[in-house]
């Protein structure tokens, strides 16, 4: 099943935002700006409930949470503005949960070396960007010094 198009949050303009299917009753994408702890938890939140929407395994939820917090903590962390995109996604008769953090934050100088596992800024959950690569099925990131990081993270139902 295909969702409309929506229009895309950018960092600042919400505080909560979601786009229903109409066809299941049930949400297909969420949109929140991340500007504190709350924020996280919110999105931590409400990724568990897309999650379990999609019908995903309790593993594959929990990996879901944890690499949602520790990307939103990011950006609360670092970013000036920032949000984060929840969203249902499909490929042919695939369901999927895509997760978007975008963020107007210093950006990342060296992503090379923020990719190595090991490598810390902060006291985070420990899995940091090279653990939710790991998690997830698909895993982007791009980000200009100065302008901000965009991340983009896909789990796909197994099946």
């Amino acid at each position: 099943m295909q969702y409309a198009p929506h229009e895309k949050v950018r960092p600042g303009e919400h505080d909560c935002q979601r786009t229903m299917d109409p066809a299941l009753n049930e949400p297909a994408e969420i949109s929140m700006s991340m500007r504190s702890d709350v924020d996280v938890l919110r999105a931590r939140q409400y990724g568990s409930e897309l999650a379990r929407a999609l019908r995903f395994t309790n593993t594959d939820r929990a990996m879901i949470a944890i690499v949602i917090s520790e990307i939103a903590r990011n950006a609360v962390l670092y970013a000036v503005n920032g949000c984060m995109q929840l969203t249902v996604v499909t490929n042919g008769n695939r369901r999927g949960l895509r997760i978007v953090s975008l963020d107007e934050g210093p950006g990342i100088a060296d992503l090379d070396l923020v990719m190595q596992d090991g490598y810390t800024t902060s006291r985070g959950l420990g899995i940091g960007l090279p653990g939710a690569k790991r998690l997830m099925d698909e895993f982007a990131i791009v980000s200009e010094v100065g302008k901000g990081t965009t991340i983009t993270m896909t789990k796909w139902e197994q099946g």
